[in-house]
């Protein structure tokens, strides 16, 4: 039950985060019409952006290890932001009301905001 909980609670903070993107970041709209559509959209796109880190991610730093040592890291800053664009794609692909205008600022600005607040809220809640 312990694995449940940790998986829930990092889905509600994910949730969130993105909720709070949309209200922080200009150019990461949610436009719904009711607060269950709104939520149910924010825990759909996070399912989706967990989805997309879990399987793209390894496979991008496997393969551009030598992108990441070149820049000290910072292609970090890039591949989050393609990352949460393709999110926004696939989520508009699938007819959610979830949507990020464009790769800078919007999708940069926007992985690291939900970076931040995702490990803040993460570190408080002790999901472990």
């Amino acid at each position: 039950m312990g694995f449940l909980k940790g998986l829930l609670i990092r889905l509600a903070v994910t949730a969130l985060a993105f909720w709070l993107a949309t209200l922080v970041i200009p150019g990461i709209t949610l436009d719904s019409d009711s607060a269950t559509e709104t939520v149910t959209t924010l825990v759909l796109v996070a399912i989706i952006f967990g989805v997309v880190n879990a399987v793209l991610q390894p496979i991008i730093k496997t393969v551009g290890c030598g992108f990441y040592l070149l820049t000290l890291g910072l292609i970090a800053l890039v591949v989050n932001g393609l990352l949460f664009l393709l999110t926004s794609w696939i989520a508009d692909q699938a007819g959610l009301p979830f949507h990020v205008d464009g790769f800078w600022p919007a999708a940069v600005l926007g992985a690291l905001f939900v970076g931040i607040v995702t490990w803040i809220l993460g570190a408080l809640l002790d999901r472990d």
